[in-house]
C-alpha cells in the first residue's frame, strides 16, 4: 500500500512508447519487475535501494539509474523521509529509429545496453531532465522530439553492448534451451492457467531444473514473468481504452481489484491514473 505522503505523476505519449513519471515514496515498495524499455531514474532527494542483475544498488541525489529493457529489477526508500525521482521509458523501437535517422541502419542489431544500473553522469543527467521537463510540461512536438533525440544520443554514447548477468549458472548454458522454450509458452498463453507440469514438459527437463534455468535466463521465476506479460498486456488495452475491469479480464487476471494491487505493486500508480494519463 501506498503510505499518505506518496504521490505519483504519470504522462505518456499518444503515438510512442515514450513515458514520464514523477513520483515521491515513503512506504511504497516495488514487486520484483522489468519493462519492455529503457527505463532511467533521476534520484532529486532522499534515496531508492534496489537489486539488480544479482547486486544491491543505491541511488541518491543526483545519480542516474539504467535499465535495459526486461531488466528485473526491485525498489524501496533507503531514507528516513523517503525519496522523490523522476523515471523516462523510453522504447527500444524509438531508439532504433533515433539511431537510424542518425545514420545508423545497422542499429535495430546492436541495441545500447548499460552494464552497471547505477551512473554519476552530469551529462546524462540533463539530457534525461530536459526531456522529462518537455514531456511533461507540454512543449510543442518539435521540442520533445529534439530532446528525445539529444537524451538517446547521449544513452548511446555512455553504453555498452553486452551487458554482464552474474550468475550461478552460466547464462547460455544448456539450461538456456529450456528457459527460451518456457517464455514462449508464457507469452503465447499468459492469460491462462498453465499447470507446472506441462510448461516443464513443453520446456523438456524437470521442474526444478526449469526454475533454476528461468532465474538464471532471465532474473525471476516463470510466474512472476507470466504476470508481467499479464500486466504488459493490460497496459496496453489501457492505453487503447478498454475498462481496467476489461483489461484485468482479457490479460488473465482473477478481478479488477487483483489488476489494480499488481498494477500499482509493479508500476507505483494504478490502473485508472495510467490510462488517463495520456498528453497530446
Amino acid at each position: 500500500m501506498e503510505g499518505v505522503s506518496d504521490w505519483v505523476s504519470y504522462w505518456r505519449d499518444a503515438q510512442r512508447p515514450v513515458e514520464a513519471m514523477r513520483a515521491h515514496f515513503e512506504e511504497h515498495v516495488f514487486h520484483r519487475h522489468s519493462h519492455d524499455a529503457y527505463s532511467f531514474g533521476l534520484t532529486e532527494t532522499g534515496a531508492q535501494r534496489f537489486v539488480c542483475r544479482g547486486g544491491s544498488h543505491t541511488s541518491a541525489a543526483g545519480l542516474v539509474m539504467a535499465f535495459n529493457p526486461d531488466d528485473p529489477h526491485d525498489g524501496e526508500s533507503a531514507a528516513e523521509l523517503g525519496f522523490t525521482y523522476r523515471m523516462v521509458h523510453i522504447g527500444p523501437d524509438v531508439v532504433r529509429d533515433v539511431l537510424a535517422d542518425a545514420g545508423a541502419p545497422d542499429g535495430a542489431a546492436a541495441l545500447p545496453l548499460f552494464a552497471d544500473p547505477v551512473h554519476r553522469d552530469p551529462p546524462l543527467w540533463r539530457a534525461l531532465l530536459r526531456l522529462h521537463a518537455a514531456l511533461t510540461e507540454g512543449a510543442g512536438p518539435l521540442v520533445r522530439d529534439e530532446r528525445l533525440t539529444a537524451a538517446v544520443t547521449a544513452m548511446v554514447r555512455r553504453a555498452s553492448t553486452a551487458p554482464p548477468r552474474p550468475r550461478t549458472l552460466r547464462p547460455g548454458g544448456p539450461q538456456a534451451g529450456a528457459a527460451r522454450r518456457a517464455r514462449a509458452v508464457l507469452r503465447e498463453r499468459f492469460a491462462e492457467e498453465i499447470p507446472a507440469a506441462e510448461l516443464a514438459a513443453a520446456a523438456g527437463c524437470s521442474r526444478y531444473a526449469l526454475y533454476r534455468a528461468f532465474q538464471t535466463e532471465y532474473g525471476m521465476s516463470p510466474s512472476d514473468l507470466q504476470r508481467l506479460f499479464r500486466l504488459r498486456d493490460a497496459r496496453h488495452r489501457l492505453t487503447a481504452g478498454e475498462s481496467a475491469a476489461g483489461a484485468a479480464a482479457a490479460s488473465g487476471f482473477a478481478d479488477q481489484s487483483h489488476l489494480h494491487r499488481w498494477f500499482v505493486r509493479t508500476y507505483g500508480i494504478t490502473p485508472g491514473a495510467f490510462a488517463h494519463a495520456v498528453r497530446r
